[in-house]
C-alpha cells in the first residue's frame, strides 16, 4: 500500500480528535486546527514518526476511509 502525505495528515488528525474527545486542556493541548496545521509543515518523514506505530498500514486503515 502506498501511502500519501494526505493519508497520514488524515490519520493523524482523525487520531488527535479521538484523543482530545473527553480529554482537552485547552492549557497544554492544541486545538484540533492547531494541530492539523502543524502537520501541514511536517515532512513525510516525520509524519510517519507521528504516528508511533510500527504496522503503518493498519494505522492508515484504522484512523482513515481508506
Amino acid at each position: 500500500m502506498d501511502i500519501t502525505k494526505t493519508q497520514l495528515i488524515e490519520a493523524l488528525t482523525n487520531e488527535y480528535e479521538y484523543l482530545i474527545h473527553d480529554d482537552f486542556d485547552p492549557d497544554e493541548d492544541l486545538t484540533l486546527e492547531q494541530y492539523h496545521q502543524s502537520l501541514l509543515t511536517m515532512s513525510i518523514e516525520k509524519l510517519v514518526e507521528e504516528t508511533t506505530t510500527d504496522n503503518l498500514t493498519q494505522y492508515i486503515k484504522t484512523w482513515t476511509n481508506s
